[in-house]
């Protein structure tokens, strides 16, 4: 078979039309401490998820909850509770809720975007470990080790009576 000339392959496409990209939905706003490139993959995936749990902003309200559960100073320990409302924007006010949707978002993203959302993450992990104090009678083969401390009942973990 012979082989095409260079000028001949670039005068090629002259006859198709190109259309612009358009995307349904506007540039996603970044997450809090993410580059744009890992901003988009969250976004990518957030919007592509079958999960009912997974909608577009849940990484960047999950890292926030997660934030604000281990913002108050001091050395206190820390209490999550347990949220009776199970709809998707409710269920991030427990805190083990929103670390599990932090997993299962780094569960799912590319090696890239995972690598730089671990780094973001572990460092609360460690301080979500210091805060919150282990529950003896958790099901250690059962439950992923944020949901194996102990519990308060929501005034406690809020500060309000």
């Amino acid at each position: 078979m012979p082989r095409n000339r260079p000028g001949a392959l670039r005068t090629a496409p002259q006859h198709q039309h190109h259309r612009p990209r358009h995307w349904d939905s506007p540039a996603p706003d970044r997450v809090h401490g993410l580059s744009a490139r890992t901003s988009l993959a969250v976004h990518r995936y957030e919007a592509l998820s079958t999960d009912y749990y997974v909608f577009p902003g849940v990484t960047d309200s999950a890292l926030r909850r997660y934030r604000a559960f281990l913002r108050p100073p001091g050395r206190r320990p820390r209490y999550p509770f347990l949220d009776d409302c199970t709809c998707r924007g409710c269920s991030l006010r427990d805190v083990r809720h929103a670390r599990a949707m932090l997993d299962t978002v780094l569960r799912d993203l590319p090696p890239r975007a995972r690598a730089e959302l671990r780094r973001l993450v572990a460092p609360l992990d460690v301080g979500y470990l210091a805060r919150t104090l282990p529950d003896p009678l958790a099901d250690a083969l059962r439950d992923p080790w944020w949901y194996r401390r102990l519990e308060g009942c929501q005034y406690a973990a809020t500060g309000t009576v």
